[in-house]
């Protein structure tokens, strides 16, 4: 399988994003937060990763929920995917949402999400009258 290079700055104390199995397509990604983060029925919040990628062009990093947070805890990603251009500089940070009847508690180092990165194809529009 071919593989691209991405420079990568960790400003965190988590491991790099990583495939938890050779058959993976997507990377964990952890939770960096000074304290455990207890979210609400319904609340919403944006979760620092530490991460911060530079893409080459032509590539882009979609952020993805985690099904297991999904169905055991009720927590996912809005705006999913997520897509990270490849000219964002900036760190990149989870939009979780709480969809269980309960509090949910994130801790310091938790994986909240998955990243893919993958080729994106480039549009050239053609107007056009009619369609076949």
């Amino acid at each position: 399988m071919p593989t691209v290079s991405v420079r990568i700055i960790n400003q965190s104390p988590n491991p790099l994003p990583a495939y938890a199995t050779a058959g993976s397509s997507g990377m964990d990604i952890r939770a960096h937060l000074p304290a455990p983060l207890h979210l609400q029925p319904m609340e919403r919040t944006l979760v620092p990763t530490g991460l911060f990628i530079e893409l080459p062009d032509g590539f882009e990093a979609q952020v993805r929920p985690r099904s297991g947070l999904a169905i055991k805890q009720g927590l996912t990603c809005l705006n999913t995917p997520g897509t990270i251009d490849a000219d964002y500089r900036g760190e990149i940070k989870i939009i979780l949402v709480n969809l269980s009847g309960e509090e949910q508690v994130i801790q310091p180092g938790d994986r909240i999400a998955q990243m893919v990165v993958q080729a994106v194809e480039k549009v050239t529009w053609v107007e056009s009258a009619d369609l076949n």
